[in-house]
């Protein structure tokens, strides 16, 4: 039984409609109880639509008024900032290591990092702790916004471990938070007489730590450095410069900012990427659920509703409800995505509208043949949509200064998917007779050499209200894709669709071949070959690499025709990575809700006789997801961004005691508190230098009184 008490349960729409273990309180902080909203995507157009016979234009459809594009603003000129790492990535031909033998699916009250044998793990950084030589020490009973401005934040999503050049001793972390959960975070009457202070502290939990990073050598396990001259938060409140096209329009000035350039704070960042000058650049996910809409067609296909936001942090910010005069804008200023530079604590990081506006997962990003760079990214709601941005401008190895401007101006793309064998699509997940769901496709122009390639919309309408672009020119409805990472070896791309359980219900868009199941619970991953393996093609071929569950209990699973009896079960994929021989590796996020097991880490065999093949590495604590990963496997590493554990208990009650495992809140030092801590893990090996000194943390795991 939950130990929230009803009435603080009837505040939660999704309390007994979550499926499994998945918490209703995660729906509820993390997207704003997304699943128990209206579908935003209520448009009629899918792959075989012909977009000649088009609606009515969207100009006279939802009144949008006749905005030109502002004038191209560039990104900062840093002088003297380190450059990016020859090494970018650390990939490369062969060389890979981190051999193991894959766990067995750890039950979701387990409350520990669970790691293969041969393997321990140890957080790098919680929430609280210290950055700077003058913040105070994390004390939860005592928390102030002005601490939290000095700590690192809540909800670690987002992750990159940068190795600094040289001998490999130094370094930077970075890593986002995307949300915060109040009933958690707070002693429950500390919070009823500190509203507004409560308010403020989550304002500054929100947003980025950059942390720098020692080790006594290369390999070995990290630490962070209190008063790393690196170090930094950017927070809710944190001035961020807009720029490309949209920037300067009437769409995005309110009464506090009349020249629509400067945006403060960034909102429920989730994952992100390293771009090849060292930058890191992260999507504005589930932003809708902070702010209070007028009820206007536009705000309706972004999720705005119009009651009063469940943070309330209007009531402490009039910028935060568009139903006040001056303000209608502001939310037009969220939902893109952001750059920071790591290597500079005092450079302003940028919304680049450029990339269009819609609830991104996150960024990643390939060169072009012709040196141009190509930016992927998925819209993370049920029937949205994949895109692409290339940029105007090409990229000059060693020149930081250009590179920061690439993002500010380009063409950019959403996808149409065709299918091969679509008559034979039932929403069962049958493979088809030829033996694999694939088929080509399209990308469709939104914005091509400086203008608006959508009917009745200027360029800035086109960058503020994608959706509605994407909807009115015939994009694909997609199962939520959510990371959309490019093989380093490759180039092919893959797409993480977490799952849509709407797909094939009544009213509803039915399974097609590049979404083959009804009712997707589970999810599933896209293999993308763009024509001629170059980034900046317009038309590819795709096939799915994998359609997840457990196959102990499911019909409906694909493994790439691996045999499934042979995979580790895997459920809700979330954010990619690779390894150095190419191998993908997917952190999950919903398992617990959909097979019953802790949220994981896999690995996936893309290539030769074990093409499909689902390992295990790890699995987070009751209540987490993973996050990240980070995979360092020529150090025998993985890092994972342990976000939420214990999601579901209270502070009075919590969940999980993740990392610290104090078992009272008289044995914890840490002002009374005792309950989990969002934390960055190193995994490491312990048959070599890496695990000395290190103690084993398998005695540690113990099951949780969870229903």
């Amino acid at each position: 039984m939950s130990p929230l008490p009803q009435n603080l349960l009837n505040l939660l729409p999704m309390a007994g409609h979550t499926r499994g273990n998945r918490d209703a309180m995660t729906c509820h902080f993390k997207c704003g109880d997304a699943c128990a909203q209206a579908v935003c995507n209520t448009s009629s157009n899918s792959y075989f639509r012909d977009i000649a016979n088009s609606a009515l234009s969207r100009r006279a459809a939802l009144g949008l008024g006749g905005v030109a594009a502002a004038v191209v603003v560039v990104g900062p000129q840093i002088a003297h900032a380190p450059s990016a790492s020859a090494d970018f990535g650390g990939f490369g031909k062969g060389g890979g290591k981190l051999p193991f033998n894959a766990i067995d699916p750890v039950e979701r009250t387990v409350d520990t990092v669970s790691v293969p044998d041969g393997y321990d793990w140890a957080p790098i950084i919680r929430w609280g702790d210290p950055l700077f030589n003058d913040s105070p020490e994390f004390d939860a009973q005592h928390q102030t916004a002005a601490a939290q401005e000095k700590q690192f934040g809540y909800n670690n999503d987002y992750l990159n471990i940068i190795a600094d050049g040289g001998n490999g001793r130094t370094g930077v972390l970075v890593c986002n938070h995307e949300y915060t959960n109040e009933y958690m975070m707070f002693d429950p009457q500390w919070q009823a007489e500190n509203e507004d202070e409560a308010r403020r502290i989550a304002w500054a939990a929100h947003g980025f730590s950059v942390v720098e990073l020692t080790r006594k050598k290369a390999g070995q396990k990290w630490e962070y450095v209190r008063g790393g001259q690196r170090n930094r938060r950017i927070t809710a409140t944190t001035p961020f410069r807009l720029d490309g096209p949209a920037a300067g329009s009437e769409l995005v000035k309110t009464v506090a900012d009349p020249e629509g350039m400067t945006v403060l704070g960034t909102n429920n960042n989730c994952a992100g990427g390293t771009t090849p000058w060292g930058t890191i650049v992260s999507g504005e996910e589930n932003f809708n659920q902070y702010f209070q809409g007028r009820g206007t067609a536009e705000e309706a296909r972004y999720g705005i509703g119009t009651g009063a936001p469940s943070r309330g942090w209007e009531k402490l910010d009039p910028r935060f409800s568009a139903q006040n005069e001056g303000y209608e804008n502001e939310v037009n200023r969220f939902g893109y995505i952001v750059e920071i530079d790591p290597q500079d604590p005092t450079s302003t990081p940028v919304k680049h509208t450029a990339i269009g506006r819609f609830k991104h997962e996150g960024a990643n990003i390939n060169i072009a043949a012709d040196g141009r760079v190509v930016v992927y990214s998925g819209d993370d709601e049920r029937f949205d949509y994949v895109y692409k941005f290339i940029s105007k401008g090409k990229y000059r190895e060693g020149d930081k200064a250009h590179n920061m401007t690439l993002l500010s101006e380009g063409d950019l793309y959403v996808a149409r998917f065709s299918e091969t064998s679509a008559a034979e699509i039932d929403g069962s997940g049958t493979v088809p007779a030829d033996g694999a769901f694939d088929g080509g496709g399209e990308w469709l122009p939104l914005v091509k050499n400086g203008t608006s390639r959508v009917d009745g919309m200027s360029v800035a309408e086109v960058l503020v209200y994608t959706r509605l672009a994407a909807d009115q020119v015939g994009a694909t409805k997609m199962d939520r894709p959510e990371d959309v990472e490019p093989s380093p070896l490759t180039g092919k791309l893959y797409i993480a669709l977490t799952n849509n359980s709407n797909r094939g219900a009544s009213g509803y868009a039915g399974a097609d071949e590049a979404n083959p199941v009804n009712g997707n619970r589970d999810g599933h991953v896209i293999e993308l070959t763009e024509s001629g393996s170059d980034a900046a093609a317009l038309t590819f071929n795709w096939n799915i690499l994998l359609v997840a569950g457990d196959p102990a209990v499911s019909s409906s699973t694909y493994f790439s025709g691996y045999p499934a009896e042979k995979v580790s079960p895997i459920s809700c994929p979330d954010n990619l990575a690779f390894d150095s021989r190419g191998n993908l590796w997917i952190s999950t996020d919903g398992a617990p809700g959909k097979i019953g097991y802790c949220d994981a880490i896999h690995k996936v065999t893309l290539t030769g006789d074990e093409r499909g093949r689902v390992e295990q590495f790890l699995a987070v604590p009751a209540g987490a997801e993973a996050c990240g990963p980070v995979i360092h496997d020529r150090e025998n590493s993985v890092f994972v961004a342990v976000q939420h554990p214990g999601e579901g208990g209270t502070y009075d009650q919590p969940y999980s005691l993740f990392p610290d495992f104090k078992d009272s809140r008289e044995s914890a030092g840490l002002g009374e508190f005792y309950g989990p801590r969002p934390s960055v893990v190193q995994v490491f090996s312990t048959r070599g230098n890496n695990g000395v000194g290190f103690k084993k943390r398998a005695e540690k795991a113990k099951s949780l009184p969870r229903t």
